[in-house]
């Protein structure tokens, strides 16, 4: 037995509505729970009043040895691994949850409003009598 296209949009609507209110309800709870990530610090700096963490990576003696090993793109790949990595921790991670959420639901909701109107067995007219 086949599907009208109107149940399948409805039902990709649907999907799509889910995916989205699921999708942002996980990321609002993943950004109200989420840390602070002072896991290794070496100590703070105090700059006009506020208190930042110095981790180990940051410090000029690391990326100078980091560089005299592997050289310039040692240093550029350091610093896209820390970034790569620092995307799925704490706050980055609300919002790209919330943002991979937003593009599925929106797929769903192309792939809805793609579909044809009718399919051409369903239609009925007076000139096609068969």
């Amino acid at each position: 037995m086949k599907r009208k296209v109107s149940d399948i949009r409805e039902s990709l609507i649907l999907i799509g509505a889910i995916i989205m209110f699921v999708g942002l309800g996980s990321a609002i709870l993943i950004y109200q729970t989420a840390g602070n990530d002072s896991d290794s610090v070496l100590g703070y700096e105090i700059i006009g009043g506020a208190a930042y963490p110095i981790s180990p990576e940051d410090s000029r003696t690391y990326r100078r040895d980091l560089e005299l090993y592997g050289g310039k793109a040692a240093v550029v790949t350091d610093d896209f691994s820390r970034w790569f990595v620092g995307l799925w921790h704490g706050k980055s991670l609300a919002f790209i949850v919330a943002g991979i959420s937003i593009f599925m639901s929106f797929v769903f909701f192309f792939a809805a409003n793609r579909l044809p109107c009718r399919l051409k067995s369903d239609v009925h007219s007076e000139n096609n009598r068969e």
